[in-house]
């Protein structure tokens, strides 16, 4: 029963020895032991807070992003409408281009065809003048062969002219 009910000396030694390791491990050991768990659990509580803080400014910059994404997409179909209308002021500006030009043609093709036209009419006159010119030539060399019918012919034309 001995093994079960310790005697008074070792129960006394073993608190000596205990209150001694206790002593030694407050003043020692304890200290540096609770200041490094302080110092873990202030770094554990600035690395939350710093994840906290990493996460807010993580979603400003989304947001940011977001905003700027936006305003890049705004500009973009700002300079894709700009782009259309400028295509569409440079068709037009062909367009009347092509109009004034193909207007400007037909002006100087109708002129040309005028000119064409008057030459060949002054031809065609000149040419009736001539003919006229010539058939007179021939009809007045066969009547005015005869001296007679020159005297004749003399004398009619005086009788239309009229004297003042």
């Amino acid at each position: 029963m001995q093994i079960v009910t310790p005697e008074f000396g070792l129960i006394f030694w073993q608190l000596v020895i205990f209150l001694l390791v206790l002593f030694l491990l407050a003043k020692f050991a304890w200290k540096p032991i609770l200041t490094s768990l302080r110092e873990r659990e202030e770094s554990i509580d600035t690395a939350l807070r710093m994840a906290d803080e990493a996460k807010l400014e993580m979603q400003a910059l989304k947001a940011g992003n977001e905003k700027l994404m936006a305003e890049a997409r705004l500009e973009r179909d700002r300079m894709l409408l700009e782009a259309q209308k400028m295509s569409e002021q440079l068709i037009e500006t062909a367009k009347n281009r092509a109009t004034e030009e193909g207007s400007r043609m037909i002006t100087q093709a109708r002129e040309a065809i005028q000119t064409e036209k008057n030459a060949a009419l002054a031809d065609v006159r000149n040419t009736a003048a001539q003919l006229s010119l010539d058939i007179a030539e021939r009809i007045l060399r066969r009547e005015l062969a005869d001296p007679a019918a020159q005297t004749q012919l003399v004398d009619s034309y005086l009788k239309d002219v009229k004297l003042n």
